[in-house]
């Protein structure tokens, strides 16, 4: 590993979400490596933490998701403030909205205060999914498939990483390939976007899609920090405001960034 991940990143606040604990789709391996190296103020917890869906259907749990919800209340312990703001998988827990459980805050929405002054709602985004708050039948029905892909996955990667092969992802590839699922990445972005500017921020930070990215749209700052299943990605926030997304499968490649970190008005700043 590079000498750079034995030293800590602090950062002043970090999101991660969809880490379908619970599931054998979880990467809580590479999840706990990133919380043992990863330092901040505060943590956001954006929804599908723990898969009640799969949960309900077969028992799973081993003892590296233990120890991912081990590391996390320790952190919380410790002094990091810890917001958990549940998904359409770990919805049980939205009945809990305002209450603590152990020193995580619960809560259905936050609104996010960055170093440099801008406003940005979070919230896991699976409301405004049209097949999630309408047809649930077709979402479980598309969760089965997806957890069927997550499989071959996992599959193909081992024998890619035989072969001195790099890591990578068959359904996020199928995703950007095929027209429908690029169109509703796109109408969810735009749907999020809108979603901030009814509230009167200047931005979001959602999951749900796993899909990370960070752009601009009309003036609207959208981040979604991705997941923990496919492409281990995680949104974080540097001292001085400026956001970037890490992705936790380049680890080795590690020196200060990942990627280009996004000022106030989506620009990078120089020398970046």
């Amino acid at each position: 590993m590079n000498a750079n991940m034995d030293i800590k990143r602090r950062y002043r606040t970090i999101w991660i979400s969809d880490l379908h604990l619970g599931t054998r789709g979880c990467k809580a391996d590479d999840l706990l490596d990133f919380l043992r190296h990863t330092e901040s103020e505060t943590l956001y917890l954006v929804g599908d933490i723990i898969d009640g869906w799969r949960l309900r259907k077969s028992w799973y749990w081993p003892q590296s998701h233990n120890d991912v919800v081990q590391k996390v209340l320790r952190k919380a312990r410790k002094g990091t403030r810890v917001l958990f703001i549940p998904g359409n998988h770990d919805e049980f827990a939205r009945d809990y909205h305002g209450m603590l459980l152990g020193d995580i805050q619960v809560a259905v929405t936050a609104v996010h205060r960055t170093a440099d002054g801008r406003q940005l709602l979070i919230l896991h985004g699976d409301a405004f999914d049209g097949v999630v708050a309408h047809a649930r039948w077709l979402a479980h029905l598309g969760d089965g498939a997806y957890t069927m892909a997550l499989a071959l996955n996992h599959w193909f990667n081992l024998a890619r990483r035989a072969l001195g092969f790099p890591y990578w992802s068959l359904s996020a590839y199928l995703k950007h390939k095929v027209k429908n699922a690029v169109q509703y990445i796109a109408n969810f972005e735009e749907t999020m976007a809108d979603e901030a500017r009814r509230h009167g921020v200047d931005g979001v930070v959602c999951g749900h899609i796993h899909h990370a990215e960070m752009r601009v749209l009309d003036g609207v700052l959208y981040c979604n920090d991705g997941d923990w299943v496919e492409s281990c990605t995680a949104l974080v926030e540097d001292f001085d405001g400026r956001l970037e997304i890490l992705h936790w499968h380049d680890r080795d490649k590690f020196s200060t960034a990942t990627a280009s970190p996004m000022m106030a008005d989506g620009s990078v700043p120089e020398g970046a």
